[in-house]
């Protein structure tokens, strides 16, 4: 069990879109790490450790003239979080190819069934990024591919990468609590090519894959675009996620400066999904 403490983060929205959405954006930015969405806006969970004073002065959108948001806030411990979660995650299931649900719900009749439990990690499937980055890993090939998942969270894309025939994976991710939950999760679906670390992108100098998943945010996946390239295999693909239309050009010209070169885009809700090749 992560010793892990979190500070939530309760928002009022209105009007409630795009409120919510850029609001999440923001606070990624800010080192939010978690976030589910509600009927009033949307509760943002950051570790206690990562928080500082005046953390909400550099949200834009909380100074805007056409939005109101209040907020309150309080300190959650980690063993909370299980019945949080089980009142919220319904099962979802992607192209219907592949369904998410937790361990309580029914089987449903899908090629790929992915049964996890988030507790406090990001990656149910049910936000825009990690619906996309599902879809790119059905409508691509993963057979005999090594893969690296980065900011892996629930651990949720390794492991439809391995169902989809990866021979070999490693799921990394900073957060203690999504390192714990994603060796749950692999264990929990019987997956045996998955090897799990805590960390960053310094953990994969002088590793090479095939593939290379990165739901993250705008500013990490510039920060380690370097990392990337120099780990990904000739004729290799690059899926990233974790931003808004609006950072596309942004996203392509630092992937461009390593010879990547923009192949897919999948849109949901203003977030965007791109695949680049080599």
């Amino acid at each position: 069990m992560s010793n892990t403490i979190y500070l939530g983060y309760y928002f009022k929205v209105t009007p409630l879109q795009p409120g919510t959405e850029i609001l999440i954006a923001e606070l990624g930015y800010a080192g939010f790490e978690s976030f589910v969405e509600t009927e009033e806006g949307v509760t943002a969970y950051i570790q206690k450790e990562e928080w500082k004073d005046g953390i909400l002065e550099d949200i834009q959108i909380l100074d805007s003239d056409e939005f109101t948001i209040t907020h309150t806030f309080e300190e959650i411990e980690p063993t909370n979080w299980n019945e949080e979660w089980e009142k919220n995650f319904n099962p979802i299931v992607v192209d219907q190819l592949c369904s998410v649900r937790a361990p309580f719900h029914e089987k449903p009749d899908t090629e790929f069934d992915i049964i996890i439990e988030p507790k406090m990690s990001f990656g149910t499937g049910h936000h825009e990024t990690t619906h996309m980055m599902l879809q790119h890993i059905l409508q691509n090939d993963f057979k005999g591919k090594t893969v690296l998942d980065i900011g892996c969270g629930t651990g949720v894309l390794a492991i439809l990468a391995e169902k989809k025939g990866a021979i070999q994976l490693d799921a990394i991710d900073i957060d203690n609590w999504c390192y714990l939950n994603s060796v749950e999760n692999v264990e929990r679906n019987d997956c045996h090519k998955i090897s799990v670390f805590e960390g960053d992108a310094s953990l994969i100098e002088g590793k090479r894959y095939d593939v290379i998943i990165a739901n993250i945010n705008r500013n990490i996946l510039l920060n380690d675009m370097e990392a990337y390239s120099k780990s990904l295999n000739k004729n290799g693909m690059l899926f990233l996620s974790g931003f808004y239309n609006n950072d596309i050009p942004t996203i392509e010209a630092a992937c461009n400066k390593h010879m990547l070169k923009l192949a897919e885009k999948l849109e949901k809700n203003k977030w965007v999904s791109l695949k680049f090749i080599n």
